[in-house]
């Protein structure tokens, strides 16, 4: 019997295998056409275990991706799924001036809902590349017409955090009804340990990424959990001549991840960003 107390947000960060940030220096962006794709069906994968338990997701998509698989987007969208921003082609936003960062969401925005035909209104950076140097960002997506980010994760990281940024739900330009939803975490003692999904998930036995939703649940806050399509799949083509730990990072326990996902889709009640953030009206700081 599952315990389940409070609804989570689900979420996918839809993007190929060649496209993560720990592989820019290994993989030339204008290669990517001529590379093996996996991301349309990876993405299928995990929405035909979505549909099995009747759970919707957001879906944060590459415009890269999406001008490529607009079957794909449509899918997303026809089986009541939110669409949300993930950037044109994984550029981080510590990478971008303000003036290139506005042009590519703009892009992108365009490109899900021509394709879509709803709204946009999340968007995710990049490897949560908003940081304490460029909060800037915020502002620009408010002004784009964008309702919410989920791109801060409050923890220390080589490549990435705010430590110090609120854990929960917290509106960050003064005046504003914006949201920031950061990635979740665990606090333990002075130290929050990251718990969200991705590598942490992949790295930690599920019984301790299932007894930390549980912890956050009974605090009465909704958990955010986020997984790539390329997470589920082993037998994608393996990188060369990358380091050790990169190499760790990216296949560990790949072939674990699709059954631990199956596994939260029983243990927790989950739905989309929209549904739990916004319309659910779950402002949470902490």
């Amino acid at each position: 019997m599952s315990d389940k107390i409070i609804k989570n947000a689900m979420t996918v960060d839809v993007e190929d295998y060649f496209q993560v940030s720990a592989f820019e220096p290994y993989v030339d962006k204008k290669t990517w056409d001529g590379l093996e794709h996996r991301v349309e069906n990876n993405t299928n994968r995990i929405l035909d275990s979505l549909a099995e338990f009747d759970t919707k997701a957001t879906f944060f998509t590459l415009g890269w991706v999406a001008e490529r698989y607009p079957l794909l987007i449509k899918r997303i969208v026809s089986e009541g799924h939110e669409l949300a921003c993930h950037g044109y082609e994984h550029i981080r936003v510590t990478e971008q001036t303000p003036d290139q960062f506005r042009a590519d969401i703009n892009r992108t925005k365009k490109i899900l809902e021509d394709l879509g035909g709803n709204e946009i209104k999340g968007y995710r950076a990049a490897s949560y590349s908003i940081n304490s140097e460029n909060l800037w960002a915020h502002d620009i997506l408010a002004e784009e017409g964008f309702i919410y980010s989920s791109s801060v994760y409050p923890v220390k990281h080589d490549l990435y955090g705010i430590p110090d940024a609120p854990r929960f739900c917290y509106k960050p330009i003064d005046g504003s009804d914006f949201l920031e939803i950061p990635i979740t975490t665990l606090k333990i003692g002075q130290k929050n340990f990251p718990c969200g999904g991705g590598g942490f998930f992949r790295f930690y036995p599920y019984i301790f990424s299932k007894w930390a939703f549980h912890h956050i649940n009974a605090d009465k806050q909704s958990a955010i959990f986020y997984c790539h399509p390329w997470e589920i799949d082993p037998d994608q083509p393996r990188q060369q001549g990358i380091n050790l730990k990169t190499r760790f990072r990216h296949y560990l326990n790949l072939n674990k991840m699709e059954q631990r996902i199956r596994n939260l889709l029983t243990d927790f009640d989950w739905d989309t960003m929209e549904n739990v953030f916004i319309k659910g009206g779950s402002i949470n700081s902490g």
